[in-house]
């Protein structure tokens, strides 16, 4: 069975989009479809700006969905999803590609988000930071333990586990998690804590256009961040999605359950590598590839 997966933020290069741009008239047309809806020509930054232009959250977020979903569309009839996933960001173009939420309400959604998200981040000075090296219920239990807000907040594979928090209470975590024994604890270049109760302001706000939104039947399950297990039911997923700023990305958790449920072949869509990677790490068996365009 086919797993489609889709990746987050951080994934974005330079020049990003331009060849799908440039050799397919379908691309062509979504993107110039995306300037007119976000009101701003988001190409001009993905195919001409710096990594220091592409790193703005309301332009990485829309920039990495439009490069997932435009790949994904333009595949055609090589397209064929037994179930889908995405990190975090990943998880709406996961919906755009299983028919849950069509293009253009997706796209504003994640627009909406991303400036949620920065808003929320301007509130309150917070970070996130990569552990490495220790089991997930030792990182959990000392994260407990440190006053102030830090909490697990994504899952990625054995071994790493990224928390989040006020930059007092995650700096502080750091040096704890080192003298208990982690490999590292690395302070992450972002613009604040994701995923953590500190995007309460950012979800309530997204809620608002989630439940405005027309969620469909989807053609496949998707594998949310929040539950991890297959979903159909467009209440459950608009549901899911609406407590997904706030709460962990149960990445290695929705990897494995998806395993289970039969995935053999793991085919990331997006830019970059990096959940193919994880993948490896989750269950070395497991085949993963990127997607190939006819």
């Amino acid at each position: 069975m086919k797993a489609y997966i889709f990746p987050g933020q951080g994934a974005q290069f330079t020049g990003m989009g331009l060849d799908l741009y440039q050799n397919y008239s379908e691309a062509k047309e979504l993107f110039e479809r995306a300037n007119s809806i976000l009101g701003f020509p988001i190409t001009d930054v993905m195919f001409e700006g710096t990594a220091e232009d592409l790193k703005q959250t309301r332009v990485t977020q829309p920039a990495i969905f439009l490069h997932s979903v435009i790949l994904s569309k333009i595949m055609g009839d090589s397209f064929k999803p037994d179930m889908v996933a995405g990190h975090s960001l990943g998880e709406i173009s996961a919906l755009v590609a299983n028919k849950t939420l069509d293009f253009e309400a997706a796209l504003k959604l994640v627009y909406k988000r991303a400036m949620a998200m920065q808003e929320a981040c301007e509130i309150e000075p917070s970070t996130m930071a990569a552990v490495l090296g220790m089991e997930d219920e030792m990182v959990e239990a000392i994260c407990a333990d440190i006053e102030g807000t830090v909490v697990a907040a994504n899952y990625n594979c054995p071994g790493q586990l990224v928390i989040s928090g006020d930059i007092n209470a995650v700096e502080k975590a750091c040096e704890v998690l080192k003298e208990k024994g982690a490999k590292r604890a690395l302070i992450l270049p972002v613009g604040g804590a994701f995923h953590s109760p500190l995007m309460e302001p950012a979800r309530k706000e997204l809620a608002a256009a989630i439940e405005a939104t027309i969620f469909n039947k989807p053609i496949c399950p998707i594998y949310q961040n929040v539950s991890t297990f297959a979903v159909t039911s467009p209440e459950e997923i608009q549901q899911n999605l609406i407590f997904q700023l706030t709460a962990p990305v149960k990445w290695t958790q929705s990897v494995r359950n998806m395993i289970a449920d039969g995935a053999t072949e793991f085919i990331e869509i997006g830019p970059g590598k990096v959940l193919q990677g994880l993948v490896k790490k989750i269950d070395r068996n497991a085949e993963v590839s990127s997607a190939l365009l006819s």
